[in-house]
């Protein structure tokens, strides 16, 4: 945004709990000096039946940049609302609430259309991986092993990948599969990429550093796919 949008007048709706203040810090830090450009900052309670009412009050500031640091049912709410308002502002979601299968087509492709967001995995209802290896490769998986799983759910999608790290830790526990061995690998994780990982992203963990995935992809959707902006974004610290 800083780069694209430098005189940006910005509006925040975030979650009123530890996730949006976390999102919300983040974010103020990343702008540094231009926390200025905040127009409006509002919050909302897990409890409320809608946001749009934080919606109205964003566009009624003068935002031009539209940051949703919400949950996919918020998220779908704050696309609809902007539709209904005609309002035009850029709009970033965080990728927590970003899954074309879910969230957009809640809301509308139609009227999704230019959210920017941000990636990590491939998401397997985005009609953009129909023909991946990796994705027709956890379709398979989940028609032998749980036919029962819900194709559209990301959290499935995230629970193979996890599956996926957790093979790696026993292979590399190798014959010594003690509690040590097994609570020690995990954060001696390097460069592990798994295939439903998006191409560049790699996990790695140190001992002191024990976020295994500090990288991401800008993505924005088309209006039937999302599609990805510029080269792999490292936020990582030194894994020495």
């Amino acid at each position: 945004m800083l780069a694209t949008q430098p005189d940006a007048k910005i509006g925040i709706i975030y979650q009123n709990d530890d996730f949006g203040r976390d999102v919300l810090k983040g974010f103020k830090d990343g702008l540094g000096a231009k926390t200025s450009s905040i127009v409006a900052e509002l919050s909302y309670e897990t409890s409320d039946p809608t946001i749009d009412s934080q919606v109205v009050r964003c566009k009624s500031a003068g935002a031009t940049v539209f940051m949703s640091m919400t949950t996919p049912k918020f998220a779908a709410q704050g696309i609809k609302k902007i539709a209904e308002l005609n309002w035009q502002p850029t709009h970033y979601i965080g990728n927590n609430a970003s899954p074309a299968g879910s969230t957009l087509k809640a809301a509308g492709f139609d009227i999704s259309k230019g959210i920017t967001s941000s990636a990590y995995m491939k998401d397997p209802v985005d009609a953009a991986w129909d023909g991946d290896p990796a994705v027709v490769k956890w379709r398979a998986f989940l028609d032998k092993y749980d036919p029962a799983a819900d194709t559209i759910d990301i959290c499935a999608a995230i629970a193979y990948v996890v599956r996926q790290v957790m093979v790696q830790v026993l292979k590399q526990s190798g014959d010594d599969v003690s509690s040590e061995s097994i609570i020690n690998q995990p954060a001696n994780l390097k460069d592990f990429e798994s295939d439903l990982l998006l191409s560049g992203i790699k996990v790695n963990t140190s001992p002191t550093d024990h976020y295994p995935l500090e990288q991401l992809q800008l993505v924005r959707f088309n209006g039937e796919r999302y599609e990805i902006l510029g080269p792999v974004i490292d936020g990582g610290i030194s894994r020495a």
